[in-house]
């Protein structure tokens, strides 16, 4: 059975470029989404032609997602909601069994994985669900499994610009310098530098002015300790449809773990991507 998708939230871009995403890919769209009270104040929000319900904090929302269940018994719930709460809808999902794919970066990352491995609810949680993206993610996971120490002695600096709205620090790059840490570099995540001004994103990073509300560009930089050698990684992204792609991949790969009762429930993009599970 194809899963049937509830995006939290519509309101904001990544969600709204995820429902269309669900759309094209020809799975139904559950009409409601799980918002802000400050958002409710709309009442409806279009996504690509469907009329979907905002639902605010309440007594009601419970009992609105048991009703959901029933109704959508093929049910999968998107995350896109923003650091501050994910840890209370993860709290959410578990107490309702909504199984969950989830791209919203930050919060507790800890407690987030705790939350759901000791609930044993099937989840995919990823930082970033582009899917080449993730495969150069794993790349370096290889990397620094097979040759820990490789990069001893070199210097690394990270630079990471998104649009001026993204409040924390890059998952993605935070999860490629844990990489870059095993091959040997002295680095701290505090250390990545954030671009978020709009004339710096431009003149900078080259990122082009139409993409000043949705882009992720990374630069990875490497220098040897006296200067002889330097390597540079690099990816740049416009848009989000290639994120809002690879989160419906991962709706469609947890929906069949459920259906065959897999015994593993808390995936990542990783595991997606073994798989083969990309359109």
């Amino acid at each position: 059975m194809k899963p049937q998708i509830m995006v939290n939230s519509c309101t904001g871009k990544m969600g709204q470029a995820v429902g269309e995403a669900a759309l094209r890919a020809g799975l139904d769209l559950v009409p409601y989404t799980l918002c802000s009270t400050n958002d409710s104040v709309k009442q409806t929000v279009d996504v690509g032609g469907t009329a979907v319900k905002l639902v605010a904090p309440g007594p009601d929302r419970d009992a609105l997602v048991e009703q959901l269940k029933k109704q959508y018994p093929a049910l999968v719930v998107v995350d896109y909601t923003v650091p501050d709460v994910i840890n209370d809808m993860a709290d959410f999902y578990v107490k309702h069994r909504l199984p969950f794919v989830m791209g919203t970066t930050g919060g507790d990352r800890d407690k987030l994985i705790k939350q759901v491995q000791d609930a044993k609810l099937y989840a995919v949680i990823a930082p970033n669900m582009g899917k080449q993206i993730v495969a150069f993610q794993a790349m370096m996971e290889t990397m620094a499994t097979n040759f820990p120490g490789a990069f001893s002695g070199y210097k690394l600096r990270v630079v990471e610009s998104h649009q001026s709205t993204k409040k924390d620090t890059s998952g993605t790059a935070k999860a490629v310098v844990a990489s870059f840490k095993e091959l040997g570099l002295q680095f701290d995540v505090s250390q990545i530098e954030l671009v978020r001004k709009p004339e710096e994103q431009v003149s900078v990073m080259k990122v082009p002015e139409s993409a000043l509300n949705g882009h992720a560009f990374h630069t990875y930089q490497l220098m040897s300790g006296d200067g002889s050698v330097s390597f540079e990684f690099q990816h740049n992204v416009v848009g989000r449809t290639t994120y809002a792609e690879g989160t419906v991949d991962a709706c469609l790969f947890l929906a069949r773990q459920i259906e065959n009762k897999a015994e593993k429930t808390l995936y990542n993009m990783v595991d997606v991507l073994r798989a083969g599970a990309m359109r």
